[in-house]
């Protein structure tokens, strides 16, 4: 870097300077000659004192002409080499220790060797991207798109000058790097790892499945069996239950190889008959002269739930609202409904955990027996009002609200949402959009909150919004209660489809409601809460605790411990962190297993304590391509001016490169411009001069 002067400016006119020079001289003649200050003194001294105080005013008064200093800065910048290393498994899948090792070696050789023309940055990618060559080889996958797109990030207003990507081209994550070679503005020289000959080998390409299942259910896995180069040969297959230590063999079976690029689906049902997260693992025998067999052997993991919502709409009569509901519902796998009329019930209200009662109760219709048997069940429920609906035994039957009317006269009320609702969240496009929703038939009358209720939607009648509660919630004895005061949702989800070409909305509020009144309430004091049950292997384990006082309020005061025990009894102790009112840990990495956890905490004097238990499944997407794949290495040179070099060619790839006309130093030259009075040097000269002469001026015998 180096600074250079160019010019000195005036905010004034130049010939203002004239002024400067005769406040200088008269100032100085006054002090000097017009009294005889100095009897007897050399006239050597007089002059030496006139000259610097000549100096001073002259300074100070060209001072005042605000002059500014002009200078050029100029830098050269280096250009940038980058070097990534790909640390993903695949690189290392076929090459023997010593082999990487020498490699490893080449490239830090490689990085040294640019000495100090250059400025070398070198990177780590896989799963993500890291400072500095590792040389584990242990990542679970490869994003060589990423890589490109930060490095171009990072040095965008630098002098970036090549990348030089070392990988085998086999990526698992991302975009293809192809596309992403168009932002990248300098030439990419990649080193081509690995082997582009097929290797033979057998392997689990795929396995899909549902991640939830449920008890007493059957649910299908598919599963894609691939090889390459195995022609002629026979792999027998099997899927077991893994429980602890022991595989319990479930189903067996074999396959026929019968061509060079082998690809089999086979589909497989297996019974839920078990509860929890259950771990199952397909595995391929051998087949002679694999390169490997990591890949032969997949795990997976099910959460068997033991019971699903059971769901029962109940109704006065057919109607096009319960059809509705219904085809909600239904595309809801945590739910199975029901539906029956009053006057033909066949099945027990109480084997269900939530009951919709639509216009019931009803004239003419006596309920009373199964609102008994719901409430000791405590059975959550919903009512929807209509005009088949008895105001009289409704208010009789509930105490969130009273509606004083005859129940023959009907309004066309459309929604508006009320302010204040807090139970639960609303996607703020139906919040939006609601009110434009066709109305719906409620009971004309006098609407009165009388219990704890918490109102969602609120009639709009014509163009008056009132108090008046369309959708509203609350307990009733301990069971949760929902009513909406309508009939005629059908028609929301039919204006829904013509509007949005979906039914969105509509289907959310239904499945929030139901979801809101169905959900049991987890009153323990003290809960550990993890985001999923199954976790990757390269996915960090968070968890959060949550402590609660005698009136449910969330406090942190003491500490939480928790220990994490894997399959073969090893403990690991955690203390949890305290945030605002809850605990958190980031409990870091696991290897693939199944985990058990007690956390215990004290409070009021009490120990409370809570178990869970956690999958951490493998990840083997680097095992599944076994093949280098330099074609896109080729393509990314080609088309980014760069030249593919090969693992023994590393060494050359400092000659290339210093021969490019592309990568060159670059020199930055930026103006500057600063007021000469704000220069430190000329503070201390002036300060020189004053001191100087009043020096002079005591030592001569002048005051």
């Amino acid at each position: 870097m180096a600074l250079h002067l160019l010019s000195i400016s005036f905010q004034y006119p130049a010939w203002y300077f004239i002024f400067c020079l005769a406040i200088a001289t008269l100032g100085s003649i006054i002090l000097y000659y017009g009294f005889d200050q100095f009897p007897g003194q050399p006239e050597w001294l007089r002059k030496v004192l006139f000259a610097l105080r000549f100096l001073t005013l002259l300074i100070l008064s060209i001072l005042l002409l605000s002059p500014i200093l002009k200078s050029k800065n100029t830098e050269v910048k280096k250009p940038v080499i980058v070097i990534a290393q790909d640390v993903s498994e695949s690189i290392s899948i076929d090459q023997s220790k010593e082999k990487l090792e020498k490699y490893s070696q080449d490239l830090q050789k490689l990085a040294s060797s640019f000495g100090n023309d250059y400025d070398v940055k070198t990177y780590s990618f896989g799963e993500n991207i890291r400072e500095g060559l590792d040389s584990k080889f242990a990542d679970k996958s490869t994003n060589i798109s990423d890589l490109l797109t930060d490095v171009s990030d990072i040095y965008n207003n630098q002098n970036l000058g090549a990348i030089v990507l070392a990988t085998d081209g086999v990526f698992n994550q991302g975009s293809d790097p192809a596309y992403t070679a168009a932002k990248v503005v300098v030439p990419v020289y990649p080193v081509a790892l690995g082997d582009t000959i097929p290797k033979k080998d057998l392997y689990i390409k795929k396995i899909f499945h549902n991640n939830i299942a449920y008890l007493k259910d059957k649910f299908t896995i598919q599963i894609d069996i691939a090889a390459r180069n195995c022609q002629g040969k026979t792999t027998q297959w099997q899927i077991s239950r893994v429980e602890g230590k022991a595989d319990n063999v479930l189903q067996r079976g074999s396959v026929s190889i019968d061509g060079k690029d082998f690809f089999k689906s086979m589909d497989l049902v297996l019974d839920a008959d078990k509860s929890g997260v259950q771990h199952y693992r397909l595995t391929l025998s051998k087949v002679d002269g694999e390169i490997t067999t990591v890949n032969n052997t997949k795990d997976i993991y099910v959460d068997i739930i033991d019971a699903r919502l059971k769901i029962l709409i109940l109704a006065n009569g057919p109607h096009p609202d319960i059809s509705a509901i219904k085809q909600v519902v239904s595309n809801n796998q945590n739910y199975v409904v029901e539906s029956a009329l009053i006057a033909d019930l066949k099945v027990k209200p109480t084997d269900y955990d939530f009951v919709i009662l639509h216009q019931l109760p009803a004239k003419n219709t006596d309920i009373s027996n199964v609102l008994q048997q719901l409430d000791t069940k405590k059975i959550p429920r919903l009512f929807i009002l209509g005009s088949q609906s008895d105001l009289y035994k409704f208010n009789k039957v509930q105490s969130l609200i009273s509606i004083n009317g005859d129940g023959r006269n009907l309004n066309e009320a459309q929604a508006s949402f009320a302010a204040g609702f807090s139970l639960f969240t609303i996607d703020p496009n139906l919040s939006q959009n609601v009110g434009q929703f066709p109305p719906l038939t409620t009971l004309f009358g006098e609407y009165k909150i009388t219990g704890n209720a918490k109102v969602l939607l609120n009639q709009k009648i014509g163009k008056v919004e009132t108090s008046y509660p369309l959708l509203l919630f609350g307990e009733f004895n301990g069971i949760k209660t929902g009513i909406l005061c309508g009939e005629g949702i059908w028609r929301w989800r039919f204006f829904d489809f013509l509007q949005r070409k979906n039914q969105e909305n509509i289907d959310q509020l239904i499945d929030k409601t139901i979801q809101y009144l169905s959900v049991k309430e987890d009153k323990r004091k003290f809960r550990v809460v993890l985001p999923k049950n199954v976790f990757l292997e390269n996915e960090q384990i968070t968890f959060d605790a949550e402590l609660y006082n005698n009136s449910y309020e969330l406090i942190n005061e003491g500490d939480v411990n928790m220990v994490i025990k894997n399959e073969n009894g090893k403990e690991f102790p955690y203390t949890f962190s305290k945030t605002g009112h809850y605990y958190t840990l980031n409990g870091g990495y696991y290897p693939p297993g199944t985990y058990s956890f007690v956390a215990k905490t004290l409070s009021g004097g009490k120990t409370e304590s809570f178990t869970g238990k956690f999958e951490v499944q493998a990840v083997q997407l680097e095992l599944f391509e076994t093949t280098a794949n330099h074609g896109i290495l080729k393509l990314l040179a080609q088309s980014t001016g760069g030249t593919v070099v090969y693992q023994d060619q590393l060494s050359s790839l400092k000659e290339i490169i210093s021969k490019s006309d592309k990568i060159k130093p670059v020199l930055y030259q930026t103006n500057l411009t600063r007021p000469i009075i704000n220069l430190k040097s000329l503070f201390f000269l002036l300060l020189t001069l004053l001191s100087l002469e009043w020096f002079m001026r005591r030592y001569f015998g002048s005051y």
